[in-house]
């Protein structure tokens, strides 16, 4: 999970960041590397998936998303079971 969770993040933060400049320059990076077209429509559905799923990971946990040591004792509540 810790890592879906930091490739989650990233993507966000990618996206994020093309939006700001869309909003302050006008220009969108996306369709500048790859053009007009389905591509680009998966792209930014990749980056919506991501957050939803981070959304998902913030009420489900309401803890820290990249907590080793929660990883850690759920495994070893597993292990003891």
């Amino acid at each position: 999970m810790i890592i879906a969770n930091i490739v989650a993040l990233s993507i966000i933060i990618l996206g994020s960041l093309n939006w700001f400049l869309v909003g302050v320059f006008s220009w969108n990076l996306l369709t500048w590397i790859f053009g007009v077209g389905v591509f680009v429509r998966i792209l930014y559905a990749i980056v919506g998936l991501a957050g939803i799923w981070m959304l998902i990971q913030l009420i489900v946990r309401r803890t820290r998303l990249f907590s080793k040591d929660e990883t850690m004792n759920r495994q070893m509540n597993k292990q003891m079971k």
